[in-house]
């Protein structure tokens, strides 16, 4: 028997190799996050109201032909798994309507994003939808509503009535089938007669129908502005403020960017 391949030195120098390809490995396996789910469905008439406020993570809303609201949330974190029931998820149902909320430990910080899908009545009034890191993305609804994010874009589509989005770093694109949302608050309150796109970092785009009437104020600072509607309109500042009347005129378009451009276009509905 060889008794020098037994060596002390023969095996360490064979494990040395063993023990890093072991390191390199397990450097290598990808991060398991851990993921809890929420669901809650809950009544709102057909024209209420709902709101939802989140924190990180995106909002996804879409409307459908059902008088109720479908809460559909998805908790992650790469952190304990502790860390998802600091977190909360709540639900509040009044006679006012329908409003949702995450909410973070006061004290103390836990990485958990936070992304939700909800289901609202097509015919809807959107108060209020906010998040600071994340998207917000809505379709297919009409009424009126309140989009906002902090980092992140905003994005509408198929949609009628005024509704309104906010980025700081992020962009906006909004598309309009038409821009009377068919709610009484349009009808009685001056409040619901003009629409505001604003962002700091990020493009607006806003698409209307062909024979939409609009007043438009447009204003970017470091881009430029295009419009495939008919527009009569004066300029200033080198073509970066843009005031004037599309087609017949109607509500008011406040469109605002410091680093981007505005676009004006057509919504080309698909046959």
């Amino acid at each position: 028997m060889n008794l020098a391949a037994f060596s002390p030195a023969r095996i360490a120098s064979r494990l040395v190799p063993a023990l890093l390809l072991f390191s390199a490995a397990a450097q290598a396996a990808p991060q398991v996050s851990a993921v809890e789910t929420y669901e809650r469905t809950v009544p709102l008439a057909s024209g209420g109201s709902f709101a939802i406020s989140n924190v990180n993570g995106s909002i996804d809303i879409a409307g459908w032909d059902r008088d109720e609201v479908r809460i559909s949330a998805r908790k992650v974190t790469p952190g304990p798994v502790e860390s998802l029931s600091a977190v909360r998820i709540t639900v509040d149902v009044t006679s006012a309507g329908v409003s949702v909320a995450t909410h973070y430990p006061e004290a103390g910080s836990v990485e958990v994003n936070v992304e939700f899908r909800v289901r609202v009545p097509a015919r809807v009034r959107l108060a209020s939808v906010s998040t600071v890191n994340g998207t917000v993305s809505v379709e297919d609804v009409s009424g009126e509503g309140s989009l906002s994010t902090v980092n992140g874009n905003v994005t509408l589509a198929r949609a009628a009535g005024l509704f309104s989005a906010r980025s700081t770093n992020g962009s906006i694109a909004l598309e309009f089938l038409s821009l009377s949302g068919d709610l009484e608050s349009e009808r009685s309150s001056p409040t619901h007669t003009s629409l505001l796109a604003q962002t700091t970092n990020g493009s607006v785009a806003v698409a209307l129908p062909a024979g939409a009437g609009a007043e438009l104020d447009a204003q970017t600072r470091n881009g430029d502005f295009s419009s495939e509607l008919p527009l009569l309109a004066r300029t200033a500042s080198a073509g970066r403020s843009i005031q004037g009347h599309i087609g017949a005129g109607g509500p008011l378009l406040r469109l605002r960017t410091v680093n981007g451009s505005i676009r004006l276009q057509i919504s080309r509905p698909l046959v």
